[in-house]
């Protein structure tokens, strides 16, 4: 029995660690500095479990440092986290559930994952919406884009990649900013250094 029994625990709590050190606080706070200024998101961690490790993953292995945002539609959404500014295309990780049926809805201000007609293609390109986008929500017939947190600081910032003047560049053959907007660094804030900024 006892052999049995050492077995099972050496089985269980390894993945009882993962699971301690794969969890993230509700609201974690990521910080992302571009070349037209700083923005800061607040991801929603209860409603979109899988996404917001997916997208902090990533942040934290620098992913983003350096990419571009390569589409912005006035009106619409600003879109990164493929390319570099030459173009370059940055290798991906798998592609993740869609949780879209999370009850958050694609408003001015939230983040969500961009993806394929395939429901289940997201992994690393994700859009803000400047306006509120309902048409992007799930519906009984239809997956929607899955929204796991908002602009909680400097969406002017946001605004300003919206308003960029837009063309042809690299593979499209439009809505790309004449001038490149950058992501200079990436990174997960801490939540006192976030409310020390806004005393």
């Amino acid at each position: 029995m006892k052999p049995l029994l050492i077995a099972l625990l050496a089985l269980v709590l390894p993945w009882q660690v993962a699971a301690e050190e794969s969890r993230l606080p509700n609201f974690p706070l990521v910080e992302m500095t571009t070349n037209l200024g700083t923005f800061v998101l607040e991801l929603d961690t209860r409603r979109a479990p899988i996404t917001v490790r997916n997208f902090v993953d990533q942040v934290e292995d620098g992913y983003y440092d350096g990419l571009i945002f390569h589409r912005v539609v006035q009106g619409f959404v600003v879109q990164a986290g493929a390319f570099d500014a030459e173009f370059e295309p940055r290798e991906t990780g798998d592609h993740i559930v869609n949780e879209s049926g999370n009850g958050l809805g694609n408003q001015r201000g939230t983040i969500a994952m961009a993806r394929t007609n395939d429901p289940h293609s997201a992994n690393s390109q994700f859009y803000i919406n400047l306006i509120d986008n309902a048409s992007l929500n799930p519906s009984p017939s239809r997956w929607g884009y899955a929204v796991f947190g908002r602009v909680v600081r400097g969406m002017a910032v946001v605004d300003a990649i919206g308003d960029r003047s837009t063309g042809p560049g690299g593979p499209f053959e439009r809505d790309v900013p004449t001038s490149p907007v950058i992501i200079e660094q990436a990174r997960v804030m801490p939540r006192d250094e976030y409310e020390q900024d806004d005393s």
